[in-house]
């Protein structure tokens, strides 16, 4: 598990209160990484915030982590059928 990896499980790890559901999961893409995040769905409200803003405050905190490496983050709704 990379260092993004494991500060992103920590830091969602802080906001939801089923702890032990909490999947991220990367892939390398041609321009950057992919972190992708896993909640149970009754946290996923809370990853994503009021319109969006605790979701972008995550996104804004693991660009500067990445240190100028590309680095998109997907919360994933894992009720919705693929």
């Amino acid at each position: 598990m990379s260092v993004l990896e494991e500060a992103l499980e920590h830091l969602v790890t802080g906001i939801v209160d089923h702890k032990d559901d909490v999947r991220v999961r990367s892939k390398d893409l041609r321009r950057g990484s992919l972190l992708e995040v896993r909640v149970h769905p009754e946290d996923l409200g809370r990853v994503i915030g009021r319109s969006g803003r605790t979701a972008s405050a995550l996104r804004t905190v693991m660009s500067a982590l990445a240190g100028g490496q590309n680095v998109r983050i997907d919360i994933v709704d894992t009720d919705r059928v693929r």
